[in-house]
């Protein structure tokens, strides 16, 4: 069993560093929590920022000297730094913020180790960049993703980078995914995770460089190390000549899901 809580790799940091922001998040959901105004019909809570302290205070004591970029407080440390985490503490605010427990809060090394966490069901995914798999009630077992439950969660949250070429909308009207999937929309890349662990068959989403973005890394993260397959809305790797997210438990589902891509666009 891998004590990822207890080691001091990259790994173990980055599961206590969630496990730390999910403690926050659950001891203070159902409060009355203030806003904080971030535009575009966008908020935080108070919530979001104390987890974030929480996560940073967990990465700080481990590696003082590595660049974050967190979801509330910025950039931190060089932008360019080969070694950078980071840190959405609580994907899903506004799940939150009206009383859904559909969230989950992300931490990732770029381009390494990562760990998402859930809150509520006090599940653990984490990834050491190589392997994946998830802690519950303090034991760990190996991701296994499966399309067997043919559950598809699409994002459906603005912004829609890549339309009218693609609008995840239009994929849940194409008559083959009406006969072989079944739409889910959760509103948080903690569906990314399920689809490491077998409970979604894959998850779609537009955007634009997602691998970089401090809400789907350690998602992408997980769901490689699980063996998933992970590419752009348009096929390619997931990187800067990408767009958007397709992430599927194994190549039929992901084939099948962009052959219906391409013929919407």
């Amino acid at each position: 069993m891998i004590d990822t809580c207890a080691n001091p790799d990259d790994a173990g940091v980055a599961a206590a560093a969630a496990c730390a922001g999910a403690d926050v998040v659950r001891k203070m959901y159902g409060q009355q929590l203030s806003r904080i105004d971030k535009g575009a019909g966008d908020f935080a809570t108070a919530a979001d920022v104390q987890a974030e302290k929480a996560i940073l205070g967990v990465i700080r004591a481990a590696r003082p000297d590595v660049a974050v970029l967190g979801e509330e407080g910025g950039q931190q440390g060089a932008a360019a730094a080969v070694r950078q985490w980071l840190v959405d503490p609580l994907c899903g605010t506004l799940n939150y913020a009206v009383g859904n427990m559909l969230v989950a809060v992300n931490v990732a090394l770029r381009n390494g180790a990562a760990a998402v966490a859930d809150p509520f069901s006090g599940e653990v995914f984490c990834t050491d960049g190589e392997t994946a798999w998830v802690r519950h009630e303090g034991v760990d077992a190996p991701l296994a993703p499966t399309p067997a439950t043919r559950l598809v969660d699409v994002n459906l949250d603005p912004p829609f980078p890549n339309a009218p070429g693609f609008r995840a909308v239009d994929l849940l009207t194409h008559p083959g995914f009406v006969e072989r999937f079944r739409p889910r929309v959760v509103s948080t890349t903690l569906a990314l995770a399920w689809v490491a662990a077998g409970k979604r068959a894959a998850y779609a989403t537009d955007g634009e460089d997602l691998c970089g973005s401090v809400h789907f890394a350690a998602g992408i993260a997980v769901c490689r190390g699980a063996g998933c397959v992970v590419t752009g809305i348009n096929g390619a790797p997931i990187g800067e000549a990408s767009r958007g997210l397709v992430v599927a438990a194994d190549a039929e589902t992901h084939d099948l899901l962009m052959s219906m891509i391409r013929s919407r666009s």
